[in-house]
């Protein structure tokens, strides 16, 4: 049976009740861990630091072994990484592991870009994410543990293709969370390609089942973000997403999201007393780290009444109305 195998491929491990040390490239051999998944251990680029793959296969295991599991495969993602290598490409930092045909493989994603408040600024920069949070509206990532659910599918609009308007559907994957993350739905956190329309007008197409009342679509230009910030979610290349959605669809499985609020607030408490995240057995990617000095947790209890203040602030608009496309 699948799950027998799955529970015997998995190995007994401990979970770590903090995060494991910042170092070298190259980890030291993690107990329990199969041997050909060792060398896809460490911090260097295109791997998974030790700390993000213990807990994401505690977490696995866990579901796997109560029966909620039977997917081959399971995720994790390091929102502590980059957003891009030096030479500009996207960097690595999101995994899907699959232990039954020992199969690794490292993509690229975005992490939440926050806001600017009057009140509060915990707005994230390009390449490295400093400010997290569970709160509605943040536009933040939240780390922990998350379990994958339905798809939903909808158009985004028609844009320009070899000359001809072609519509883009987007597939988006649901999470449930648990825990700091059980708001995922109510967050609208999931999984998605990194693309959108940005709308510029709308042409008529009375045909279509998404046209509005008098009969039209929006049209506009298309935006890649692959490897950027997201408001929250985890997004992926087109290519990659689909492989990542094929996978899982129908088949849930889980995805573990580092860093928590304790390592944050640990990591933070660290820099601030000058104290080594090795020593401490901390992890945070060193060079987003260099670049953010240190991170922030915002819990939801004090940032939700900031955010829920400044939206009751804003001013009613009317419905955005496009132009007609020439």
């Amino acid at each position: 049976m699948l799950l027998n195998a799955l529970r015997l491929t998995v190995a007994v491990m401990v979970i770590a009740a903090l995060p494991g040390p910042q170092g070298a490239r190259a980890a030291p051999q993690t107990p329990g861990i199969p041997a050909w998944l060792q060398k896809h251990v460490g911090t260097g680029e295109g791997q998974i630091a030790p700390v993000v793959l213990r807990r994401a296969r505690a977490l696995y295991q866990r579901k796997v072994s109560r029966g909620e599991v039977t997917n081959p495969c399971y995720l994790a993602k390091d929102a502590t990484r980059p957003s891009g290598t030096p030479d500009g490409r996207p960097a690595p930092r999101f995994y899907v592991i699959c232990e039954v045909s020992k199969s690794f493989r490292a993509v690229s994603s975005g992490y939440g870009n926050g806001r600017k408040l009057p009140r509060a600024d915990f707005s994230n920069g390009r390449q490295c994410a400093r400010h997290f949070s569970n709160a509605e509206g943040s536009k933040l990532t939240m780390g922990g543990p998350y379990m994958t659910a339905e798809t939903r599918t909808s158009l985004k609009g028609y844009y320009r293709k070899s000359g001809e308007r072609r519509p883009l559907y987007r597939t988006f994957l649901l999470y449930d969370g648990e825990g700091e993350t059980e708001n995922a739905r109510e967050r609208a956190i999931g999984g998605h390609p990194a693309v959108f329309l940005r709308w510029t007008c709308r042409f008529r197409k009375p045909d279509s089942p998404h046209a509005d009342a008098d009969g039209y679509v929006p049209f506009g230009n298309l935006v890649n973000y692959t490897g950027g910030r997201s408001n929250g979610c985890t997004t992926w290349s087109r290519p990659e997403a689909r492989e990542i959605l094929e996978q899982v669809a129908g088949h849930p499985t889980t995805l573990y999201v580092y860093p928590e609020s304790r390592d944050i607030n640990a990591v933070a408490t660290a820099v601030k007393t000058g104290t080594s995240l090795s020593r401490a057995g901390l992890y945070w990617n060193a060079r987003c780290l260099d670049a953010i000095d240190a991170p922030k947790f915002w819990p939801k209890a004090k940032l939700q009444p900031i955010i829920d203040e400044w939206r009751a602030s804003l001013p009613e608009r009317p419905p955005l109305e496009l132009p007609i496309c020439n």
